[in-house]
């Protein structure tokens, strides 16, 4: 398993991911936690295809929507990836792509045999809990875009097993609601990591580390 999870972008340690893919640079840019803000989605979009073509991937967009029932379409697009980067957005939205393309499962199979590097920020780090009560409180549950089932799912995909707050004390708009989402896991009792913007989380096979 290899996971490189920033709080935003691709954080102070770019290297640190460069040296997690190894020799595979076809990466997929997944920008569905931005479905519902088009202009703020296609600035993304540009510039994260840029950033990751400065450390050598050849980078291309891979909408989910486009594969919502049709996974065994998607599988074959994920067969050719060495990496997928995640865009930060609304982490209920992007859940809700996963699961409707299928994306969730194929993700699944592929991080766990170790034959892709799972990376991205924000809501790409959120994605990976065990459970997203908590995230409520910096997300929209009942953000809905066309074409998305109105179902809010809770469970994320558990790659990890604690709650990670991104964005803590940071120069960043959610920072303040980071710091009540941080006291909802502390009343709640619930295991959790913090993330400034800047840092990564990294997990390559059960060693966990922070950088940036």
């Amino acid at each position: 398993m290899r996971l490189y999870l920033s709080s935003y972008k691709l954080g102070n340690k770019p290297e640190e991911l460069v040296a997690l893919a190894g020799d595979g640079r076809r990466a997929a840019v997944i920008l569905n936690a931005l479905d519902n803000y088009s202009e703020t989605r296609n600035r993304f979009l540009a510039s994260q295809i840029a950033d990751l073509a400065k450390l050598g991937f050849a980078a291309e967009e891979l909408d989910l929507r486009k594969y919502f029932g049709r996974p065994e379409e998607l599988k074959k697009i994920l067969d050719e990836k060495d990496l997928v980067w995640i865009n930060g957005g609304n982490t209920f939205v992007l859940r809700r792509a996963m699961k409707q393309s299928g994306f969730d499962r194929l993700i699944t199979e592929r991080v766990k045999e170790d034959s892709i590097v799972y990376a991205g920020f924000s809501a790409a780090v959120c994605a990976v809990t065990s459970d997203l009560h908590g995230l409520e409180i910096t997300d929209d549950p009942n953000e809905v875009p066309s074409g998305y089932e109105p179902e809010i799912l809770w469970d994320g995909l558990g790659f990890i097993d604690f709650a990670v707050a991104v964005h803590y004390k940071s120069d960043h708009p959610e920072s303040h609601l980071t710091d009540k989402e941080v006291e909802y896991y502390q009343a709640n009792h619930i295991p959790y990591k913090t993330l400034k913007d800047g840092q990564a989380l990294i997990k390559q096979g059960d060693e966990i580390r922070i950088v940036g």
